[in-house]
């Protein structure tokens, strides 16, 4: 049975899993803004791809011991190297697609606001990490507002001055106050806090409730049906947060 989680559902972090979430995520944040952004606006699904670089089979290098005694195999003789090669895995090259929001003025197609969604990739070393951090510093030197939500325990915290500690955090930085921005930090067992998506000076702002767009998430792509609630979620919890989670199941 479903916990009923205040907020974030940490089952959903399942690397296996994030992918499918954030791609419905997005999706359903655009199909939730678009009815107040409109005539003015409109909430558009964007793309980013790029290679990066992946461990694919065993996550460790292995030795393989070669019996010299089995130096034929179906007739065929084969050579017994000594010393033995040591067997290893290569990092291969795996395309990835990350999709994010823009927030765009119809009469001008001008990007008012970037929105975000963090990736596993994003908040660990490595292609996909920097080409993120390219992006966040571009959208950052403009006039572009951003919005950045993290549903992520396990990675890094994106750069910021403050060292602020938390499960998760969203975070939205207008243009016209940076370097300030604000900050809404939460953890497992709250509420997933509403915020206001910033457009341009004078409009009426919307109030994004995240935990209602993750709600519909859950129940249009079932995934109830792809998560075991009675083991540990992947990244794992504490031993006191897994015995508050089992205790949600009513």
């Amino acid at each position: 049975m479903t916990p009923s989680f205040p907020g974030m559902n940490p089952y959903l972090e399942n690397p296996a899993l994030w992918s499918e979430v954030h791609s419905w995520l997005i999706v359903e944040l655009a199909r939730s803004l678009n009815p107040s952004l409109i005539p003015k606006y409109r909430a558009a699904v964007e793309k980013r791809v790029y290679l990066d670089a992946l461990l694919v089979g065993i996550p460790d290098a292995s030795v393989f011991q070669q019996n010299p005694e089995a130096s034929r195999t179906s007739g065929v003789t084969t050579r017994v190297l000594q010393p033995a090669p040591i067997r290893v895995t290569l990092p291969l090259a795996e395309e990835i697609t990350e999709r994010y929001l823009e927030i765009r003025e119809v009469k001008t197609g001008r990007v008012v606001t970037v929105v975000e969604v963090l990736s596993p990739k994003n908040k660990r070393g490595g292609e996909g990490r920097d080409k993120y951090l390219t992006k966040r510093q571009k959208v950052l030197n403009s006039a572009t507002h951003l919005v950045e939500i993290d549903l992520l325990r396990r990675g890094n915290f994106m750069p910021m001055a403050q060292a602020i500690r938390s499960h998760y955090r969203i975070l939205v930085s207008r243009a016209n106050l940076r370097p300030e921005a604000e900050l809404y930090p939460f953890n497992l067992r709250e509420s997933i806090p509403q915020f206001l998506l910033p457009l341009q000076s004078g409009n009426e702002e919307p109030v994004v409730n995240l935990s209602e767009v993750l709600g519909e998430v859950y129940q249009e792509a079932a995934l109830d049906l792809a998560i075991d609630y009675s083991v540990q979620p992947v990244p794992p919890l504490s031993e006191g947060d897994f015995q508050w989670v089992r205790s949600l199941r009513v």
